[in-house]
């Protein structure tokens, strides 16, 4: 067989078992959706959705592009145990770095963005942040190793210990509390603590899983190579802004929100963005499937662009990828009436967002396949000079639409982001690196999927058991037209 069918199939097959490393985990902490949205209010969920955002943009700074830099060198390195020592120590450094400063300062970061009451906060989230930084280039040289099973295993326990925590601290306890207030079962249990449980628990499983990981970190030899570091910090300076562009791309509508909302008062600004975290998670399966697939096409794209047929394989990448993201598509819409009972009804009012919201993270993966041309250039700059036009576009969208029409604005301005950073990457692509990607199949797919949703739009007001066989109708019908199409490549592909 050619070898343009075998890497797909690999990556397929990587794709599947890195899944399980990161969907079973996603799915697992989605679990807590509809426990925390039924449990606390809209203002107490926002505090979550606000301050994983803060996690979320605090983990990229103390990464610094490393991880990508580390598959980077690696790949082509005779000694791979040296990049491994060199990144990690410098990860040490700069996470004790980070955290001490955090310490120093606590009050007045807490003071900064609006946690004056609950300066623990800034603290379990800094010990959150330095543990995952720890952790990323373990886990990367696991990735690099291609030792997928240890990866998920890993990943999946450090989730299972979050959820059994948070059940602990947030059900177990206060019900057990008001017949055993003396049981040594809630020692550790204070009603005062409340929302601050949620954040201990992910403390205890990131330290858990730093602590998995110790046989991964003693065994390798320290070589720090002072060189070497300033390679791979100058190739990943350029990544780093493009990786935290990307991040404010995701979460920057989280932190503005509260600000920009037209309501009188804070607590009904946050009440808002409660019910606009709790939508957007309705989106996850497509970040899930975006994840899955990132975690194992990077060191995959490394690796295949030594093969003479690299571009036609990243083209026939694309083009499946975008398949079953429309797949994933129409799985949420087409079935939105059951899978909103994932959150409460109190945050149903939200479900408008979430077509926008799945559009736009279908377009953030397609920039992600995109972006093969200025990494395999080392021309990481262009790439973020792109993901900051992004960024300019979701900060613009949400201070001009979020105060006329609401968190609308927020998903509109994501949807802008990603799609505007297609257009970009894409015609750029094209000078430094072409790649033929088949552009009218894409097109063809995504009208397709878009007709079947439009479609489905007319069966709304059908009884419950007609609708959902109707939908799935036409979800078979995607399957088996998509089939059909590609049924050659299909069966090359299972070769």
């Amino acid at each position: 067989m050619s070898k343009s069918i075998n890497p797909l199939k690999r990556l397929a097959g990587e794709t599947a078992v890195y899944g399980m490393g990161t969907i079973v985990p996603r799915l697992l902490n989605y679990l807590l959706t509809p426990f925390f949205t039924r449990i606390l209010i809209k203002s107490d969920y926002a505090i979550i959705t606000e301050l994983y955002s803060w996690i979320a943009i605090l983990l990229v700074i103390t990464t610094y592009g490393m991880e990508t830099s580390f598959f980077r060198f690696a790949s082509k390195a005779e000694d791979k145990s040296k990049v491994y020592s060199t990144a990690f120590g410098s990860l040490i450094f700069t996470t004790i770095l980070f955290l001490g400063i955090i310490v120093l300062f606590q009050g007045d970061f807490a003071a900064l963005i609006g946690y004056v009451s609950h300066p623990e906060y800034i603290l379990f989230v800094a010990l959150i942040v330095g543990m995952d930084a720890l952790a990323s280039i373990p886990f990367a040289s696991l990735r690099e190793q291609r030792r997928a099973i240890r990866f998920s295993s890993i990943k999946i326990t450090g989730v299972l210990v979050n959820i059994f925590l948070n059940f602990y601290f947030l059900w177990f306890c206060p019900m057990y509390a008001e017949a055993n207030p003396d049981s040594w079962l809630i020692i550790f249990y204070s009603p005062d603590i409340e929302v601050g449980y949620i954040f201990i628990s992910n403390v205890v499983s990131s330290a858990v899983v730093v602590a998995m990981l110790l046989p991964e970190i003693i065994k390798t030899r320290f070589d720090f190579d002072i060189a070497l570091l300033k390679q791979m910090l100058r190739y990943a300076y350029p990544l780093a802004i493009i990786i935290l562009a990307g991040m404010l791309n995701e979460v920057a509508d989280k932190l503005m929100l509260k600000h920009l909302l037209p309501e009188d008062t804070l607590k009904e600004r946050m009440a808002l963005l409660g019910e606009y975290g709790a939508n957007f998670k309705l989106a996850v399966l497509m970040s899930i499937f975006i994840q899955m697939f990132r975690f194992a096409a990077e060191p995959f794209f490394f690796a295949q662009a030594k093969e003479k047929n690299a571009r036609e394989v990243y083209a026939n990448v694309m083009k499946y990828f975008v398949i079953f993201g429309w797949l994933i598509f129409l799985g949420v819409m087409l079935y939105l009436d059951i899978l909103k009972y994932f959150i409460d009804e109190d945050y149903h009012a939200g479900l408008f967002i979430v077509p926008i919201l799945l559009i736009a993270k279908l377009f953030q993966g397609v920039f992600y396949n995109l972006s093969v041309w200025y990494k395999l250039t080392d021309l990481t700059k262009m790439g973020a000079y792109i993901a900051i036009t992004g960024t300019v576009i979701t900060i613009v969208f949400n201070l001009l639409l979020v105060p006329e029409i609401g968190y609308r604005g927020a998903a509109y301005g994501q949807m802008a982001c990603y799609g505007s950073m297609v257009i970009i990457s894409f015609i750029m692509g094209r000078k430094y690196y072409k790649v033929h990607y088949p552009v009218k199949w894409i097109a063809f797919y995504s009208v397709l999927a878009l007709v079947f949703y439009w479609i489905s739009t007319h069966f709304q007001n059908q009884e419950d058991l007609i609708k959902f066989a109707l939908n799935t109708l036409l979800i078979l019908g995607f399957i088996a037209i998509a089939f059909f199409l590609e049924r050659k490549k299909i069966q090359q592909f299972s070769v």
